[in-house]
């Protein structure tokens, strides 16, 4: 598919004529009416998971049971939570007078999802948007072969086992102390919390709490591998070439337009609903930086693609953007080019401020 004749399928804002009883209670604590979908999940999750985990842990456990319960997890509510805790971070839900209820999320649901209170914030916003996937990005994918499986698994346990170390230390050394206090009370109380429950309920506990654990973290960093797998060896800080976009996919759907990558980049506190528009707005530029930009599949089939070497398939997904169209080889060539590792010097960091 070329550039020129894509029609983009993905959510854009559309109000309603008339909005309910309950819908018109939330306008009136949400900062953007448009972030009403965000409102609704909670309701959802918070009448779903939270009472069939209590169930679990206070009814008669059996294992049976923690296969529905680990579906709904991570089929019908895991993606969704995962995109809303990233767009709450960048802009807070609710109105100031009303700020106490922006910590339900991550401190209430973030634990049944997999998310340790605050890390994913203090990682995502006080570090990777400020060193955008460059040298000092905890991390970035760089340096790494991207579509080596050994590559992805050094890269993943890395972070799975010492990612808490670095971020701590990356914090510290620009002395930005608050966001550090708020990851280390939010990871150990993560911590305290979940061994505690295992002492009363280690099975259940490990349904409700340590799988998806493990599983959110897995899935996150495979998603951001997907997201900056391919890189302009030129131009590694350019969120053009350094990033990408996928569009018309089940993804964008439940997800927010969260493949909207390269435009999430450029302007980080960018609505969800204006995905879309900036793109359409901007084919030209998208096309003039060569960015790379796939249809009708996600993050995790980028990434799951790479593993296999299958750039047949990356390739057949591809939406072109040049004139007069590459060939199939050419374009796998292109991509191949662009996974290849980048070693560079990452320049000297000087303190923060303290906050």
């Amino acid at each position: 598919m070329h550039l020129d004749d894509l029609t983009l399928t993905d959510p854009v804002y559309r109000p309603k004529a008339a909005y309910g009883p309950v819908d018109r209670l939330f306008l009136g604590l949400l900062n953007d009416p448009r972030d009403l979908p965000f409102a609704h999940f909670i309701v959802e999750a918070t009448l779903l998971q939270i009472p069939a985990a209590l169930y679990l842990f206070l009814g008669t456990f059996h294992w049976y049971l923690a296969l529905p319960y680990l579906v709904m997890t991570f089929a019908w509510f895991m993606d969704r939570f995962i995109l809303i805790l990233h767009n709450t971070s960048h802009r807070q839900l609710f109105k100031a007078k009303y700020r106490l209820l922006n910590s339900y999320i991550p401190w209430v649901l973030g634990p049944f999802f997999g998310e340790s209170p605050e890390t994913y914030f203090v990682h995502h916003i006080g570090m990777h948007h400020k060193e955008a996937n460059l040298e000092a990005d905890l991390s970035t994918t760089m340096p790494f072969a991207r579509d080596s499986i050994v590559a992805w698994l050094g890269y993943f346990l890395r972070f799975f086992f010492a990612g808490l170390i670095e971020l701590s230390m990356y914090m510290a050394k620009r002395n930005r102390k608050r966001l550090l206090t708020k990851m280390i009370l939010g990871e150990l109380s993560f911590y305290v919390f979940v061994a505690a429950l295992c002492a009363f309920n280690w099975r259940a506990t490990l349904v409700v709490f340590i799988i998806p654990f493990l599983f959110c973290r897995f899935i996150m960093m495979a998603g951001n591998w997907g997201q900056h797998a391919f890189i302009d060896a030129e131009r590694p800080g350019d969120s053009f070439v350094n990033s990408i976009t996928v569009v018309n996919c089940r993804y964008n759907q439940r997800s927010f337009n969260d493949g909207y990558h390269i435009g999430h980049h450029r302007k980080a506190g960018r609505h969800w609903t204006e995905m879309p528009v900036e793109f359409d707005q901007d084919r030209a530029l998208y096309a003039k930086n060569g960015s790379i930009i796939f249809h009708g599949i996600d993050f995790t089939m980028v990434w799951f693609y790479l593993m296999l070497n299958r750039y047949d398939l990356l390739a057949s997904k591809l939406v072109e953007t040049q004139n007069p169209p590459r060939s199939q080889e050419q374009i796998i060539a292109f991509l191949k080019e662009r996974t290849r590792p980048i070693l560079r010097t990452a320049p000297a960091v000087e303190a923060e401020p303290a906050e």
